[in-house]
C-alpha cells in the first residue's frame, strides 16, 4: 500500500519541480496600470522603437495587424498597452531598470490602461456598477480587455508568474478622479486585491504612482498632486515619481513623447532606488 502511494505521489513532485524550475528569479515583471497616460498617448518617434530583447512586454490583448496574441511575451516595442497605443510611462521604466541592472536579468511589463476611466474601473467589486456610466466608446476599449481591465491584469500576472517574478506594480491614473479625497483609499484596496489575488509579498511589491502634468505645463489637474502625494499614508510601500520638469501636450492632460520619456525614467530611478535592488545595480 506505501508503496502504491509513493508512486501516485511521485508524479506531482514531479510536475511541482517542474514548475518551480519553469519560474526564472532573474525574470523581473511589473504590473502597470491607469487611464491613457499610463496606456500611451503620444506618437513613438524613431528612436522609441529601438528596443534591448532583455526588455519584455505581455501582450493583454489580441492585436492580428501587428501580429500579437493575449498572453504572449514580446520584445517591449511600443505599443505595449493597447494595440494602437503610443508611448507610456512602461516603456521608458523598462528601459531604465536594464540600463543599469546585471545583463542577467531581464524585465517585462504587463499593461491594462483605459483612457479617461476613473479608478472605481479597477475596482475588483464595483467596476461593473461604473461601466454602466461611461460613454459607449470606453466600453469597446473595455470590451477590449475581456469587460474587466482589473481582471485581465490578474489573469495576465498569473500567466506571467510562470515565467518569472513579480517586482512592483506600477500606476498613473487621477485626472478623472480630480477632487477626490477618497483616491487614496480606493488605490490601496485596488493594491490589496492584487496583493491578495497574485499571492504576492506587499514588502516586496512597491506600489509606485506618478504625478500628473504639473502647472508649469498647463497641466489642468496639476492640484491633485496633493491628493497622489498622501498615497504613501495609505499604502507603506507605495512611492511617488514627480512630474515636474516633464514636458506636456497643448491640451493640458497628457504629456508629450519627451515628457513620457522623462517620466519613465523617473518610474524606473525610483524602483532602482529601493533596498532590494540596491546590490544588483551596476557600478
Amino acid at each position: 500500500m506505501y508503496s502504491k502511494l509513493k508512486l501516485l505521489i511521485l508524479p506531482v513532485i514531479l510536475l511541482s519541480s517542474t514548475y518551480a524550475f519553469s519560474q526564472d528569479p532573474n525574470f523581473h515583471i511589473f504590473l502597470c496600470f491607469g487611464q491613457s497616460n499610463m496606456g500611451g498617448y503620444a506618437k513613438a518617434e524613431a528612436q522609441d522603437l529601438v528596443v534591448d530583447s532583455r526588455f519584455q512586454m505581455m501582450s493583454t490583448m489580441d492585436c492580428p495587424d501587428i501580429g500579437r496574441k493575449k498572453g504572449k511575451w514580446y520584445t517591449a516595442t511600443p505599443p505595449i498597452s493597447d494595440c494602437n497605443a503610443g508611448i507610456s510611462p512602461a516603456d521608458y521604466f523598462g528601459r531604465t531598470l536594464i540600463e543599469y541592472l546585471p545583463e542577467k536579468i531581464k524585465v517585462g511589463v504587463i499593461n491594462v490602461s483605459v483612457g479617461g476611466s476613473r479608478i472605481e474601473l479597477f475596482d475588483k467589486l464595483q467596476y461593473r456598477s461604473y461601466i454602466e456610466t461611461v460613454p459607449r466608446w470606453m466600453r469597446g476599449w473595455i470590451a477590449n480587455y475581456g469587460g474587466n481591465p482589473y481582471g485581465r491584469l490578474v489573469e495576465m500576472g498569473k500567466l506571467a508568474q510562470k515565467d518569472g517574478i513579480i517586482k512592483g506594480i506600477l500606476l498613473h491614473q487621477g485626472e478623472s478622479n480630480r477632487n477626490d479625497s477618497l483616491w487614496t483609499q480606493k488605490v490601496k484596496e485596488i493594491y490589496n486585491n492584487l496583493i491578495i489575488d497574485l499571492n504576492l509579498n506587499p514588502e516586496e511589491v512597491p506600489l509606485l504612482a506618478g504625478e500628473l502634468l504639473s502647472a508649469e505645463y498647463n497641466g489642468k489637474c496639476y492640484t491633485f498632486n496633493e491628493i497622489i502625494g498622501q498615497l504613501p499614508k495609505a499604502v507603506p510601500n507605495a512611492h511617488v515619481v514627480s512630474s515636474r520638469g516633464c514636458p506636456g501636450a497643448p491640451d493640458g492632460l497628457h504629456f508629450t513623447a519627451e515628457g513620457y520619456r522623462l517620466l519613465g525614467k523617473r518610474y524606473g530611478e525610483k524602483r532602482l532606488s529601493l533596498k532590494d535592488y540596491a546590490a544588483l545595480i551596476k557600478e
